[in-house]
């Protein structure tokens, strides 16, 4: 399960290490079948890493470009 959130404190991109800060964007990737990590893990990704991973995109939205953890 993939959620967008907005970092509250100070969290850790399991992708590079870059430290999150607050008001941030991340990623969190909860794997309950154990497919992309360990059975039950979060990860948690940087607005970076979700880019280059693929996790993430830039869109168009009523004329503003928006970022979006949403597939296409």
């Amino acid at each position: 399960m993939r959620l967008g959130c907005i970092a509250i404190g100070e969290i850790r991109c399991d992708g590079c290490g870059q430290t999150i800060k607050h008001p941030e964007h991340y990623l969190a990737i909860y794997d309950e079948e154990g497919i992309e990590s360990e059975q039950g893990k979060t990860l948690r990704y940087c607005v970076d890493c979700c880019l280059s991973q693929g996790y993430a995109h830039y869109r168009m939205e009523k004329g503003e470009q928006i970022l979006t953890f949403f597939p296409k």
